[in-house]
C-alpha cells in the first residue's frame, strides 16, 4: 500500500526496491527449505549488501565499536553479517516452515525458571531481545510451548514492503502490537493479563537517553524497563542463537534483571546484549545506525 503523503520519487524509490526484494523472495520461496535460506543469504551477502551499501555501515560501526579488529575479520563479517540477515529475512517469509523449525529449538538458560515461575504465578514477563540471529525463533519457540506470546513492531519506513512484512510476521503467532497509541493500549492490556511480551531494543531512538554499548555512547530507549517496573513484569534478556549448519537456533533466556531503575536495567540489558555480540558477531546487524545522533556519523 503506496503513501500519497510521500514525494513521487521516493515513492518510485520505495516501489523499486519492494519489486526487487519481492523479485528474490519468489525465488527463494520456490525452493525447498533447506535451499532457500543459504540462498537468501548469499544474495544478500552479494546482491544486496553491495548495492543497498551495507558493506560500508558494517564497516565504518566495527571501527567505531571495535577498532582494534583484526582485517580479516572486519572482512569475514562483511559477508557473515548480510548473510544472516537474508536468511533471518526469508525465514520469516516462510511460514510453517519457519515456524515448525524454530518451534523444535531448544530452550535454556538461567531466565528459564523465570519465565515458567512467571507463568504459574500469572505474572507478566518482557522478553527484551534484539536483531540478532533470527529475532522471531524465540517468540515461535515459546508460543509452542504454549506461552501466550505477543510482540511489539515497528512500522516499516517503506509502506509497500511494510504490508507484507507485517503479514509475514503476524503468521508466525499472535498478537501484534505496532508502535503507536492504539498498539501501546493492547500492549498494557496484555502485560495486565499475564501475558508474555516480546521487544526489540538495539535500535537507535531520537532524544533517548546514550548508553554505554561497546564503550561508546548509543541512543537506547528506557520504556522497556519502565514497562517492567510499572507492571511488575520479569524482564529477561532473551536471545534466538543461529546453529552451525545455518538452519537452527539455540534460544537462550539470560538471568532476569532485577528491578532498579530504568538506567540502570537498560545499561543491563545492553551489556547482556553486548556480551552475546562479542561471542557472535556475525549474527548481530551490524547495518543498522545503532550510534547516530551520539555525534557519529554512521
Amino acid at each position: 500500500m503506496s503513501d500519497p503523503k510521500l514525494p513521487l520519487p521516493q515513492r518510485l524509490r520505495y516501489g523499486a526496491t519492494n519489486l526487487a526484494l519481492r523479485a528474490m523472495f519468489g525465488l527463494a520461496l520456490a525452493l525447498p527449505y533447506r535451499w532457500r535460506v543459504p540462498l537468501m543469504g548469499w544474495l544478500a551477502s552479494r546482491v544486496i549488501a553491495p548495492l543497498a551499501g551495507w558493506r560500508r555501515r558494517i564497516r565504518d560501526n566495527l571501527a567505531h565499536a571495535l577498532p582494534d579488529l583484526p582485517g580479516p575479520d572486519v572482512a569475514r563479517l562483511l559477508r557473515t553479517v548480510p548473510d544472516n540477515a537474508g536468511r533471518t529475512l526469508i525465514e520469516i517469509y516462510s511460514g510453517a516452515d519457519f515456524t515448525a523449525r524454530a518451534s523444535r529449538s531448544p530452550i535454556g538458560g538461567p531466565g528459564l525458571a523465570a519465565l515458567e515461575h512467571a507463568r504459574a504465578q500469572g505474572r507478566p514477563v518482557i522478553l527484551v531481545t534484539a536483531h540478532f540471529g533470527n529475532y522471531d525463533a524465540a517468540r515461535a519457540a515459546l508460543i509452542a510451548r504454549g506461552h501466550d506470546m505477543g510482540a511489539l513492531y515497528r512500522r516499516m519506513r517503506n509502506p509497500y514492503f511494510n504490508a507484507h512484512y507485517v503479514r509475514s510476521i503476524g503468521a508466525i503467532g499472535q498478537p501484534m502490537f505496532e508502535q503507536g497509541r492504539a498498539g501501546m493500549v493492547q500492549m498494557v492490556r496484555h502485560l495486565k493479563g499475564g501475558g508474555v511480551l516480546g521487544v526489540l531494543t538495539d535500535l537507535s531512538v531520537s532524544n533517548a537517553p546514550a548508553l554505554p554499548f561497546f564503550g561508546q555512547p548509543a541512543r537506547t530507549s528506557l520504556a522497556t524497563a519502565e514497562l517492567a517496573i510499572r507492571y511488575d513484569a520479569v524482564l529477561i534478556p532473551t536471545f534466538s542463537i543461529r546453529q552451525e549448519n545455518g538452519l537452527d537456533f539455540s534460544i537462550r533466556l539470560e538471568a532476569p534483571i532485577p528491578h532498579t531503575d530504568p538506567d540502570t536495567m537498560t545499561r543491563a540489558v545492553n551489556a547482556s546484549l553486548e556480551s552475546l555480540v562479542r561471542q557472535h558477531p556475525d549474527q548481530w546487524f551490524w547495518i543498522h545506525r545503532r550510534w547516530k545522533g551520539t555525534g557519529q556519523q554512521i
